[in-house]
């Protein structure tokens, strides 16, 4: 290896290693800064730092690349002794928490301008992206715990920017109960991770994975603890309600919760899934709780007027998908999934009001039933025909194939009316894109992820299919008969999220014996229009 070959690498894992203790500097600094110049300071080293932070994560990839292309770079060698572990997940993560953390702060510094709360929002804005980028970097276990545990504890203090907000206070305060349940799981999965293998280093356990079988009761219970965790942090049933209720803080905070730490259930299931021998409990919780989750979480999706609750209940579908992904074994459409919702998510959140204005707009009349029956068929038929040919691109998994196909075809059941036929062939060839767009993406970051045994068993098909069956049904219901009787009562509950939110909300109120408005009673009064 060259001596220039050495530096890039060394200069690369040292600022890797530098950039979260140097937010954490900076968080404290501008802390103690009263001078709105020397703040406005800040602002401008975060965002060049999240710069460099980008520019390192993507010469850090270039040299995996290199180092899969046979040039020995000793990268690996040279990352152990500092404890940092840069493969390829890591560095699709840093490059959006890079990208996004940077937008971020160049958009807050001018929202934020002659708001009371910007002066607290910075510093713990740093700490929640200094937590984030040491918790992708690190390769041990018990520094991923701390580093959870703070993205948490800084993100509260951003939720209760406001104290005067009684409500946004309540909110925050469920969550962060909801959170500490979060971290107990992940605790008790580490040490039972720990129990089975006999370290906490992610390379020894990793190599320990590949030589064991799996047997014994310590790693089922850990995927158990583990998706516990995940469904904490993704804020899936009927743990979610706190999310619907943190709308009052500022957009760059909801961007920031929505576009970036709720995704870290997924992250840390895509870290550690090699440790786990095939189909787990904690699969099959995934499946089971996410694909409900996503099922009521799109349905009331529906019925929001406001367009940040419509925003938050898409993210708690969209974590459903993932988690349920990652329960059917499809680790990367899951990390893709994570990539694709954090840039469209941050895009909503900050543009939110160009959402609005969009809203106001007429709407298309839609084409009659039949036809865009027909015309979904038809693309989804032919997605079918194409992966029926080619398996490979959903990894034999006919689970993960319908939902490629179901993604076609519902793609074309917003066809409005009086459409030609170039017109219509060209929707259609658009929907039929989804399949070589995948193919594309899959291609690109499937090896960011290690292989792993197959978990796809007849218990999960079967769980899968139902959960697809069961959204399929009831999505075909609200597009094609939005004004039948069932639907439009049935849609006054799911306005409410089937009210799942309830019992653990009043449960922790009591708990934390908040002296804090009780939980108002659900307005029925049914609303015409559709479910949009």
């Amino acid at each position: 290896m060259t001596t220039l070959l050495q530096m890039v690498v060394h200069a690369s894992l040292a600022a890797w290693l530098a950039l979260p203790v140097a937010l954490l500097v900076l968080a404290g600094w501008c802390i103690r800064l009263a001078a709105p110049e020397r703040q406005q300071r800040c602002w401008r080293i975060g965002q060049i730092l999240m710069a460099g932070s980008f520019l390192a994560s993507a010469l850090i990839g270039g040299l995996l690349v290199a180092d899969a292309a046979g040039v020995a770079t000793g990268l690996p060698e040279a990352a152990a002794p500092l404890g940092l572990y840069p493969d390829g997940l890591a560095v699709w993560m840093a490059l959006l928490i890079s990208f996004l953390g940077g937008v971020l702060l160049r958009f807050a510094d001018g929202y934020l301008q002659g708001d009371e709360g910007r002066a607290r929002f910075l510093p713990w804005c740093l700490v929640v992206l200094a937590s984030v980028m040491l918790l992708v970097f690190t390769h041990h276990l018990l520094v991923m715990l701390v580093a959870w545990v703070g993205v948490s504890l800084a993100l509260h203090h951003l939720l209760t920017l406001y104290p005067e907000r009684v409500e946004a206070q309540r909110a925050a305060w469920q969550k962060f109960a909801v959170s500490r349940l979060g971290d107990l799981a992940l605790l008790a999965a580490v040490l039972l991770i720990y129990h089975h293998y006999g370290s906490f280093e992610l390379p020894v356990l990793l190599a320990a994975a590949e030589a064991s079988t799996g047997e014994g009761w310590a790693l089922p219970a850990a995927s158990v603890a583990l998706a516990l965790a995940a469904l904490c942090k993704c804020a899936q049933l009927p743990l979610h309600g706190w999310l619907m209720k943190v709308m009052e803080a500022p957009t760059p905070v909801s961007a920031l919760l929505h576009a970036g730490v709720i995704n870290l259930g997924g992250f840390i299931w895509l870290r550690l899934y090699p440790l786990f021998d095939g189909l787990t409990p904690g699969h099959l919780l995934l499946i089971a709780i996410g694909g409900t989750t996503a099922i009521v979480a799109v349905l009331t999706m529906l019925t929001q007027a406001s367009v940040k609750h419509a925003l938050a209940w898409s993210t708690c579908a969209q974590m459903g998908f993932m988690l349920f992904e990652i329960g059917l074994g499809a680790y990367t459409l899951a990390l893709v999934h994570l990539l694709a919702h954090s840039l469209y998510k941050a895009h909503s959140f900050l543009a939110s009001g160009r959402t609005v204005r969009a809203a106001r707009c007429s709407r298309l009349t839609p084409a009659p039933s039949r036809e865009r029956l027909l015309m979904a068929g038809l693309a989804g038929g032919t997605a079918a025909g194409v992966l029926l040919a080619w398996p490979e691109l959903v990894s034999h998994n006919p689970v993960l194939g319908a939902l490629l196909v179901l993604a076609v075809g519902g793609a074309l059941l917003g066809m409005p009316a009086g459409l030609g036929l170039r017109q219509r062939l060209a929707l259609a060839a658009m929907a039929l894109a989804l399949v070589p767009l995948y193919a594309l993406l899959h291609a690109l970051v499937s090896p960011a992820l290690p292989l792993a045994a197959e978990p796809l068993s007849p218990a999960s098909a079967l769980l899968g299919a139902a959960m697809l069956m069961a959204l399929v049904g009831l999505a075909l219901a609200v597009t094609l008969r939005p004004h039948h009787p069932a639907v439009v009562r049935w849609r006054i509950h799911f306005r409410q999220g089937l009210y799942a939110h309830l019992p653990l909300e009043r449960s922790i109120d009591h708990l934390m014996c908040q002296r804090l408005p009780a939980t108002r009673r659900v307005d029925t009064v049914t609303v015409r229009g559709e479910w949009s």
